[in-house]
Formats: C-alpha cells, sequence, structure tokens
C-alpha cells in the first residue's frame, strides 16, 4: 500500500519524497482516500489553515504533483499569486477562486478551474459545506508569493462550473469505445478541459460512469493519472485478483501498457480526472 503525506511549510505545500535508497520506479500505483495523510499549509494558522495530502509527486521540486486540499470552514485566503500556474477540481463543497475584487462565484462538485501563474487571486470555502479539492502542478516548485510580485504570464484563468461543462459521447469521440451498445445508450462521457492531445501532447479530461458501469481505461505509454472526484469505484488492474474500492479523493496511474478496469457503483454515476499524455482508450466491458 503505498502512503505518502504532505509536510508543512509556511505559506508552501510540501510533500514528502520516497525515503531509502533508490528504486527502480513503479509501473502502476494506487492510493486509497483512506492512504492519505494531511498536514497544515501554514501551521502558524492553526485550525484555520488548510489541510493537503500528497498523491503523487512532491510540490517542494520540479515535478508533476496532485494533491488533495482540506479547506477549514469558511477559509479565505489573502491576496496572492504562486510562481507555476496550477489546476484545480471541486471535490465536495464549494471553492470559489478568482480575483481579489471578484464576487463570490461558488463552484459545486465536478467544477474545474485553472489559476495561471503570477495571476493575483484568493481562494475561499463557503462556511459550511466542507470543502475538498483536488490540485494538479505540471512542474515546481509550488509558493506562495505576495500580490505585489505579481507578472502576466499570458494565460487567463478559467472558473468552469460543473453545469456548464460540455459531455462527448462515443459518437464525438474515439477514444470511447461501446461494443455492446449503441451511442445513444446511457453510456460512458467525457469532457476535454485543458492540453491538445490530438498532437500528443499532456492534457486533463474528464471520464463520466453510469451507475453500474464497467471498463477498462488504457494509456498509450507514458503516465496516466486517474483521480476519483464523485462516485465509488471498485478498481483492479486487468490479469490481477486484488480489487480496491475507492472513494472521491482517491487516485490510480500507470505507465506503459497497464489496463485499469473500473467499475462505478449502483449508488450513482461516477466521475473521474484523467491526466494522460496524447489520447487515452476506454473500453466497455
Amino acid at each position: 500500500m503505498l502512503r505518502r503525506s504532505l509536510i508543512s511549510a509556511l505559506l508552501m505545500i510540501a510533500a514528502t519524497a520516497t525515503s531509502g535508497s533508490a528504486q527502480a520506479e513503479p509501473t502502476s500505483e494506487v492510493v486509497s482516500r483512506f492512504d492519505i495523510q494531511f498536514q497544515p499549509l501554514n501551521p502558524a494558522r492553526g485550525d484555520a489553515s488548510p489541510k493537503a495530502g500528497v498523491l503523487w509527486g512532491d510540490i517542494r521540486k520540479d515535478v508533476p504533483t496532485g494533491a488533495l486540499i482540506e479547506f477549514a470552514d469558511g477559509f479565505s485566503s489573502p491576496p496572492h499569486i504562486h510562481n507555476i500556474t496550477y489546476r484545480g477540481v471541486v471535490i465536495s463543497g464549494a471553492v470559489h477562486n478568482d480575483d481579489p475584487y471578484a464576487e463570490n462565484l461558488w463552484m459545486a462538485p465536478g467544477s474545474f478551474w485553472t489559476q495561471p501563474a503570477g495571476e493575483p487571486h484568493i481562494t475561499a470555502a463557503a462556511k459550511g459545506s466542507k470543502a475538498t479539492a483536488f490540485l494538479e502542478i505540471l512542474e515546481g516548485p509550488y509558493l506562495v508569493r505576495p500580490s505585489l510580485e505579481a507578472f502576466d504570464n499570458g494565460e487567463r484563468p478559467v472558473n468552469l462550473e460543473a453545469r456548464n461543462i460540455v459531455w462527448l459521447d462515443s459518437s464525438d469521440v474515439t477514444w470511447l469505445e461501446q461494443p455492446r451498445t449503441s451511442a445513444s445508450a446511457d453510456g460512458p462521457k467525457m469532457a476535454f478541459l485543458w492540453g491538445s492531445p490530438q498532437e500528443g501532447q499532456k492534457n486533463g479530461t474528464f471520464l463520466k460512469m453510469p451507475s453500474s458501469f464497467s471498463g477498462k481505461l488504457r494509456g498509450n505509454g507514458s503516465w496516466l493519472r486517474a483521480v476519483v472526484i464523485q462516485g465509488h469505484i471498485s478498481h483492479q488492474l486487468f490479469g490481477e485478483s486484488d480489487v480496491r474500492n475507492l472513494e472521491p479523493g482517491s487516485y490510480f496511474g500507470s505507465k506503459g501498457g497497464t489496463v485499469h478496469e473500473v467499475a462505478c457503483g449502483a449508488q450513482g454515476e461516477c466521475l473521474i480526472y484523467v491526466s494522460s499524455e496524447g489520447r487515452y482508450a476506454f473500453v466497455q466491458m
């Protein structure tokens, strides 16, 4: 079982690196939400500080990283910037991320946003909402700086509320295959969020499955990382017997030809955020 935890640092997210002697890079990994250890981002703020737990990577270093953020009730940050661009997805509660002078725009679970490097902003969590978000960076280290150091890196922020996401099915995109049902049936859907997947570049997408649906997810050789955003999913690697039950905030990933067999529970639809290089394939089982 893979366990990683976030080392607290003043105004800086930090993740523990794997200790001990050098080891071969794993070809697959699974992190249950229950495996994650959370620590405050700013111990000086006590219980008011957001807490973070690492899914992969190390935000102290120049490596891709994914982490969960648990916000204190009613949290609101002062205006600030970051040295690098990050992307976020709301898992629970309601989150606001925008210009310091903007009216609150509360994003519900399943919403997506980007925060460009150098852009002044605040981040807040609605009181009583128990807000949690997933955060991804492609490079690091992740630093917090005062707004006085703001700069324009050419990117613009995006706030995409869950209700405004455009969904595609197997009649729209070849990434999805439904061998036993027609494209008009209630099958999987996906949404492109960022990147240029057709050119083999890094990209982020949502993959949505109806309840009681199962499929096989496979990347194209590079690292594929998937975070459960909504719903309860059972996961196992193709050809193996170990089945893991993953709730929102859990992660699974692989490199090479690994095939992930995933099944959405009967309680409701499931939403997964997928970060990959180029396209992936999702085939109905």
